[in-house]
């Protein structure tokens, strides 16, 4: 297994259907930090929680590869038994359905697996955004994707509340925004953020933008190579 660039990076089962959880993703003491009770092992299963307006979108488990001061490292999988939204018909995804036409408490999710290819995720610590390797067959690199977020660490939970705004770096590093008109869409809606909260999540994209173009870690050719164990992808997360 390749290693990241040093100093850079360094349960249960079941099926059916669950009311979807809401968060907001706040909480000053909490925000991007790791639960020190938690072991840290390699192979650890966590849960990647991702949420959009405050409802729960899917819960996917994820595999930890390593951990260190600077962030962690998780794999997930493609095909990983997961909880998807259950959304009412026509619709195709939940960022799509405005939040007052959402049920209060969310939409039930139902038993899935995760459709898109695997990816090794960077969640550095203390930072509103992850950085993903993602895979294709074979194992085959196929570029970077930056995920603007505000994220939440507790016990084995990854709550993730997404900022819409992405970014795609191809393998040679050039780089384009992602989402950009839904981004300022939902701007000034109380469910998602306000205008400074977007110039924010925007100045945070374009820091890890510049981290494309000058070729520094993350983006430096460490862990496009990387192998995950040989092990079947993690089970379903906790109902």
């Amino acid at each position: 297994m390749k290693t990241g660039k040093k100093g850079a990076v360094g349960n249960g089962a079941g099926t059916g259907t669950r009311t979807g959880t809401e968060t907001d993703g706040t909480g000053a003491d909490a925000r991007n930090r790791v639960s020190t009770h938690l072991s840290g092992e390699p192979g650890q299963i966590l849960h990647w929680n991702f949420f959009i307006g405050g409802h729960l979108s899917a819960s996917v488990p994820v595999r930890l590869v390593e951990r260190t001061p600077a962030g962690q490292l998780v794999w997930m999988e493609t095909g990983t038994p997961m909880w998807r939204t259950a959304l009412p018909r026509g619709a195709t995804h939940l960022r799509d359905i405005a939040p007052h036409e959402r049920p209060a408490e969310g939409y039930p999710v139902v038993a899935g697996r995760w459709p898109m290819g695997s990816a090794l995720f960077y969640q550095p610590t203390g930072a509103a955004h992850s950085v993903l390797w993602l895979f294709g067959r074979r194992q085959k690199f196929r570029g970077w994707y930056v995920n603007l977020e505000r994220r939440v660490h507790h016990g084995e939970d990854i709550d993730i509340a997404d900022h819409e705004l992405d970014i795609n770096v191809a393998p040679d590093r050039t780089w384009q925004w992602k989402d950009e008109a839904s981004f300022a869409e939902k701007t000034g809606h109380p469910a998602y953020w306000n205008a400074e909260e977007a110039t924010a999540i925007r100045t945070e994209g374009n820091r890890v933008a510049r981290l494309a173009e000058a070729g520094t870690f993350p983006f430096d050719g460490t862990w496009c190579d990387f192998r995950p164990p040989r092990a079947g992808p993690p089970g379903f997360p906790r109902s």
